[in-house]
């Protein structure tokens, strides 16, 4: 069983529709017992840093989320809360990773919404994809560069687009909306 977090963050019945179209059945959930016994714990969301983290703290699931063993999937909102710090509502996030999550220059046009390529591609999460690829972004905070990043993409600056440390993935696009090419990140998510 594949459990997808429920923590106060919008876009998540998107991830479970895109699992269902590939054969995989998954529960929304905050329950500690259901996220701990799932065989893959993915955590998506489009939100605000600092009440997604209220509500991960208040259920107690950020402890719980740093102790899992099983593979994890971070997804925009859920990649930068698995960083140090989020420069949105000035918040402490998980520090799974070793990065700040900052807000892009206000110069350029912000949020970065739409389809952007990615490169230097550096996990099992991207097995079989080519740097050439575009994939779905929506974003107005991006994750440094950090020694976890595992693909990048440059929008007003280089960031992060990709980020692993041990059983812990993260993307700041959105698989779920990326086509095929979203589909297959997924499948190697789904077979580690």
């Amino acid at each position: 069983m594949i459990a997808i977090i429920k923590y106060n963050a919008g876009n998540i019945s998107s991830v479970q529709n895109a699992l269902a179209r590939l054969g995989y059945d998954s529960v929304i959930t905050d329950d500690k017992s259901t996220i701990q016994s799932a065989s893959k714990v993915i955590f998506p969301g489009v939100g605000e840093a600092s009440s997604a983290m209220n509500y991960l703290r208040e259920k107690n699931l950020d402890g719980l989320l740093l102790s899992l063993q099983q593979p994890m999937l971070g997804i925009c909102l859920g990649l930068q809360l698995m960083c140090k710090h989020s420069e949105e509502g000035n918040t402490n996030c998980l520090g799974i990773f070793d990065a700040n999550v900052k807000r892009f220059p206000p110069t350029e046009i912000v949020p970065h919404t739409g389809w952007n390529s990615f490169s230097n591609l550096k996990s099992l999460l991207f097995k079989d994809i080519k740097k050439e690829n575009d994939v779905y972004y929506v974003h107005s905070y991006y994750a440094e560069e950090c020694k976890e990043t595992v693909a990048t993409c440059d929008y007003i600056l280089p960031f992060s687009a990709g980020l692993q440390k041990d059983n812990f993935y993260a993307t700041q696009f959105h698989p779920e909306k990326s086509a095929g090419i979203g589909e297959q990140i997924l499948k190697n998510f789904l077979s580690l």
